[in-house]
């Protein structure tokens, strides 16, 4: 599995609409083959900033979401909107497809 995680700076004037702008690319996007999640957050500390949690479930399908239209058109929509260079984290997890339950804490029953 291919995860990765972006965190966006955004200007201001545009934080309470972004997820409207992002919404068809993120739509697209967790429509490709491949595509394992695409989950954005909002910072709780600061409203301009967001974190977008995705993976993928191999190298190709990281490379058609990279290659497609729809990532190039939301490149574009994306620049105009935020303050400064997204940060990232881009690592393989070999041996697991998604999200697995956590060890160290379950419900109480």
């Amino acid at each position: 599995m291919i995860f990765i995680a972006v965190r966006f700076t955004v200007r201001p004037e545009r934080a309470e609409d972004w997820l409207s702008l992002v919404r068809p690319f993120t739509e697209a996007t967790r429509a490709e083959p491949g595509n394992l999640f695409f989950d954005w957050s909002r910072d709780v500390d600061d409203p301009n900033r967001f974190t977008l949690l995705e993976a993928f479930a191999d190298d190709a399908a990281g490379a058609a979401h990279v290659q497609s239209e729809h990532f190039r058109a939301g490149l574009v929509t994306m620049a105009g909107a935020i303050a400064a260079t997204p940060e990232i984290i881009n690592v393989n997890v070999p041996d697991q497809q998604g999200w697995g339950p956590m060890a160290e804490l379950s419900p109480q029953r």
